[in-house]
């Protein structure tokens, strides 16, 4: 796959970033020092990159699709209250050798997704509650 100074910009600020981002939040984040790029650039250079395993798409119901620049295998928490998404090491959920044994089926990859309240918001929270 070759790589144009825009795919490489996309590429970068997908994986300089902790913060799952979507396709606009890309465009939007991009589009300032670059007036030319298209939305449809980045959608196109996205769908590449991941098909070609230089990240990962993060399907969350109800969200729009995120993307990861974490390649390794790892679950995600999502704040109920502020929408922020933190990676979790993974290996906190694994399935039964006997569930793989009687069922007969491999398991290639696995995503799991927490959702909860993170700790900024619980802060928030408990101050509210403590200043009644």
């Amino acid at each position: 796959m070759k790589f144009s100074r825009q795919r490489e910009m996309i590429l970068n600020e997908v994986i300089n970033s902790n913060a799952h981002l979507t396709a606009d939040n890309i465009y939007e984040n991009l589009r300032v020092e670059n007036p030319n790029l298209s939305l449809g650039t980045v959608y196109r250079n996205l769908t590449q990159l991941e098909e070609h395993g230089y990240i990962k798409k993060l399907n969350v119901p109800g969200d729009p699709v995120r993307y990861d620049g974490n390649l390794e295998e790892h679950d995600h928490f999502i704040c109920e209250k502020c929408g922020k998404i933190i990676d979790i090491d993974s290996g906190l959920v694994t399935l039964s050798d006997s569930f793989l044994n009687d069922s007969g089926v491999t398991v290639n990859s696995c995503s799991v997704i927490f959702k909860g309240v993170c700790s900024e918001c619980r802060k928030k929270e408990l101050k509210i509650d403590n200043s009644k």
